[in-house]
């Protein structure tokens, strides 16, 4: 069974992945230069004070990308699932995806917390939005 709503699951699984190779791009000379080290007794908290701000938004997005989506995956999933996969749905899908991809970028390069939230907001809606659709049918 091929479905078009896995393009836009792929494609998000796929961004994770960017946002983790850019995590560690930048996270492990960082951490390099600042000769960090690191005890496995201290709080996480107490590691990523010792990193550069700039440094630590790639690492709180690539976290965020396995929160909320978490979440898409399964609502994508049970549109594709039972037939419900095109038109709208599959519309809504790739607008979760381009904001995902928009907030990561937001938060990765300039952390605007106003805009980064309204995306994230955004991205919400739309995802309220696919579930109430996966509900009507499925219910």
């Amino acid at each position: 069974m091929h479905s078009p709503m896995f393009a836009p699951v792929i494609a998000l699984v796929l961004w994770t992945f960017v946002m983790c190779a850019w995590l560690y791009a930048t996270r492990l000379p960082a951490i390099a230069k600042a000769k960090v080290v690191v005890d496995p007794t201290q709080p996480a908290a107490a590691f990523h004070a010792q990193l550069p701000p700039q440094v630590r938004w790639k690492a709180d997005n690539y976290d965020h990308l396995l929160q909320q989506p978490t979440l898409f995956y399964a609502v994508a999933l049970v549109l594709a699932l039972t037939g419900a996969d095109g038109g709208l749905n599959v519309g809504l899908a790739w607008l979760y995806v381009a904001l995902r991809v928009v907030h990561s970028l937001v938060q990765a390069t300039v952390n605007v917390i106003l805009l980064r939230f309204g995306v994230f907001a955004v991205s919400t809606l739309v995802l309220l939005a696919l579930t109430i659709r996966a509900a009507l049918v499925v219910f």
